[in-house]
């Protein structure tokens, strides 16, 4: 299936002047504190009206704690003027409980960053469907199950909740199209055995009822600190012919991303890959909902990839502190990844970095 929007890739290819500071980069650290990061992602508020039963951070425990707007109004531009391009507003809560969100959003796009959201949608209201859409380049909403008894089980939620979805996208979508915007509207789906035999509810519901642009069905990976471990030995090679199954739904329209590459990488021999993370701390961050700044979300509350507090100190003091300098000695010269959270976000970035580096394909002058 096409996957116009290389989500089961990644983009960092369209980015060469910022790979090339990195390959400059080396092991000297007055170059390497220079190297900003293309993508962040935000945890606006620490809380979260659900508790999906394969939640990543349950370990951090659903705090209510929230962004402070007014660091906000320093730190984003900031950020975009040192060459940050885009945030996704997501994290351990769900980041539409955020009272400012809308100023947040408009934050973000005034300082040139592209927004976008993973959000669960049940507050997706309708201040928010007119006031950020338009400043919003994609939302992708996890909903996982293509019926509400299922979904409720899995996101032990409210009743009443998967309706409200469907009713709040149903709002976004004929908004979107009512004033000819370009937010891409989707869904994510977590494949897991007990939504499985829902994927063709889901892909007919959010092609045909919804209107959406796509469906995103991935594999389940384990955080290394989460609580759960309900999920960590699902064999995803019993899965993989319902790639073939979704296909019939694809259209010009409606893009269906079967995330097949992601799950062989899950049972591949992992010696095959990288043996060391390039993609931490230069290409991406991310700042939880007490402020932390950290260089990888697999560790979160982990003291050596916390860089510090945006409440306390700038986005460039941080990035250029000591203790990023202590992070990155830390992840070139110790950190296994072997001990790393498999298929995680900057994956297939790493792979692509440590071909860069290492030059391990044959007759690259051949182009």
């Amino acid at each position: 299936m096409a996957d116009k929007f290389k989500i089961d890739t990644h983009k960092l290819i369209y980015h060469p002047e910022r790979v090339g500071q990195f390959l400059g980069v080396k092991e000297d650290w007055e170059k390497a504190k220079h190297v900003y990061p293309i993508y962040m992602e935000i945890s606006p508020v620490g809380a979260c009206n659900h508790r999906c039963v394969f939640c990543a951070v349950d370990y951090i425990g659903y705090q209510s704690i929230r962004l402070d707007i007014g660091m906000l109004r320093h730190r984003l531009p900031e950020m975009g003027r040192l060459g940050v391009k885009s945030i996704m507003y997501a994290g351990e809560g769900e980041p539409l409980l955020h009272t400012k969100i809308n100023e947040i959003v408009k934050l973000t796009h005034d300082s040139g960053i592209d927004v976008a959201f993973t959000t669960n949608a049940t507050v997706m209201n309708d201040k928010f469907i007119q006031q950020s859409l338009n400043k919003t380049k994609w939302i992708k909403v996890s909903l996982n199950a293509g019926m509400a008894e299922t979904y409720q089980k899995i996101h032990q939620s409210k009743a009443g909740d998967f309706d409200k979805v469907m009713a709040n996208l149903k709002k976004a979508v004929e908004f979107k199209k009512a004033n000819n915007l370009s937010c891409t509207l989707g869904v994510q789906s977590l494949l897991l055995p007990e939504n499985a035999d829902e994927m063709d509810t889901l892909a007919k519901l959010c092609r045909d009822e919804l209107g959406l642009d796509y469906l995103v069905v991935k594999p389940y990976s384990q955080h290394l600190s989460s609580d759960t471990h309900r999920y960590e030995n699902i064999n995803y090679e019993d899965y993989l012919s319902l790639e073939q199954q979704l296909k019939k739904y694809q259209t010009d329209q409606f893009n269906v991303v079967f995330r097949s590459h992601t799950m062989q990488k899950h049972i591949e021999d992992p010696q095959t890959r990288y043996n060391k993370c390039n993609a931490t701390p230069f290409f991406w961050a991310y700042v939880m909902a007490d402020g932390s700044l950290y260089g990888c979300s697999a560790y979160l509350l982990d003291g050596k990839f916390n860089y510090g507090n945006l409440n306390e100190q700038s986005f460039e003091k941080l990035w250029h502190g000591e203790k990023r300098k202590e992070n990155f000695d830390f992840v070139l010269n110790q950190l296994d990844i072997k001990d790393c959270r498999k298929n995680c976000r900057m994956d297939d970035i790493n792979r692509y970095l440590f071909d860069l580096k290492e030059n391990r394909i044959n007759h690259v002058n051949f182009i």
